[in-house]
């Protein structure tokens, strides 16, 4: 049977949050679950060492993100799930893509280029002051993780499918060099399904704008951060809308489709905020708290976590060492006998 191979990587620079659960880690178990997928799921933690310069962070960051898909009842029997990190041979397949990808492909890059206007907006008579190797081959080193497992799909978001283009690009550019079908040619996924949770001020949810809410904080965190979730100055009995508001947002979420039209309705006849957020807060505590348990019992016991990773790293380097001897032989770097 032939599988369609899902790779998905999950940056260290933070705590998970509702907004990367809905967005990410859920439908990634919820695929990792399908007979006729394959998937690799990774800590992308020398993605992290980009922008995070506290190692404490990269460290505690590790932790919380392992032990959320753990605890959210990622199966490690189905799927690869390991840190970057532990796999020493996607640098070096970085190296071997970077004596292949054209210098102006880089140039093109958003991140890149965001950094470069940022330096030119404020004055800067160097446009590159402040930018390292590691923003700039940040998507070889993409390209590398992906290719490395000849991965099919790639769940990402919008932002994010420059980068699937690049890595097709670099993998392109390696077959016809070295003439054979070294690397699957990878596809972005962008499930529309899938909605970008606003935050407490009604921005996208993000640490960059501090207005997340973490996916395991205690139950009395979780009810006093939904209740300064921003709303509008419309009284109880007065009709709302649920369209563009992030409360409905969020219990769309978490609801099915009856408990959604009930809110729908209850939204129409004129809810009072107060009793929206504390149905919000019933209905999301409700799916997390198991969750929650299983992760403060996993951060407790990071033995048990690092034993899951190392045999997720010895189930990915196996193959990873296969696929290496194939390219440092095609590149010319193969052993003599």
């Amino acid at each position: 049977m032939t599988h369609t191979r899902i790779l998905t990587g999950i940056t260290t620079t933070g705590t998970p949050h509702l907004g990367n659960y809905v967005g990410a880690i859920r439908p990634a178990i919820e695929a990792s679950q399908d007979s006729a997928m394959e998937t690799f799921y990774f800590l992308a933690d020398f993605h992290a060492l980009i922008k995070a310069r506290d190692p404490r962070v990269v460290e505690q960051s590790r932790l919380e993100i392992a032990a959320t898909w753990l605890a959210l009842g990622l199966d490690t029997n189905r799927s690869t799930f390991y840190r970057q990190s532990d796999i020493p041979e996607i640098p070096e397949l970085a190296w071997l893509l970077s004596c292949v990808c054209a210098k102006g492909l880089m140039n093109r890059a958003h991140a890149y280029k965001a950094a470069v206007a940022d330096n030119e907006e404020g004055g800067s008579a160097d446009p590159d002051r402040g930018i390292t190797m590691g923003l700039y081959g940040y998507p070889v080193l993409m390209a590398a993780d992906i290719l490395m497992f000849n991965a099919n799909r790639v769940p990402v978001g919008r932002d994010q499918v420059q980068h699937i283009e690049m890595a097709r690009d670099i993998a392109g550019r390696f077959n016809h060099l070295y003439k054979g079908q070294y690397f699957t040619l990878p596809e972005a996924v962008i499930d529309e399904r899938v909605q970008l949770l606003n935050g407490l001020d009604g921005r996208k949810m993000s640490k960059s704008y501090d207005n997340t809410i973490p996916l395991f904080v205690s139950e009395k965190k979780l009810l006093k951060l939904i209740r300064k979730i921003k709303t509008n100055s419309l009284e109880p009995g007065e009709p709302k809308e649920t369209e563009g508001d992030t409360l409905f947002q969020i219990y769309q979420a978490f609801a099915d489709t009856a408990e959604t039209e009930a809110m729908r309705q209850r939204y129409a006849e004129g809810i009072g905020w107060g009793d929206a957020k504390n149905q919000l807060f019933e209905l999301v505590n409700e799916q997390l708290t198991a969750p929650r348990e299983r992760y403060y019992s996993l951060l407790d016991d990071p033995g048990h976590i690092e034993q899951i990773l190392q045999q997720g790293a010895e189930k990915a380097r196996e193959e990873a060492a296969k696929t290496l001897d194939r390219l440092r032989s095609a590149v010319g770097l193969g052993r003599f006998i």
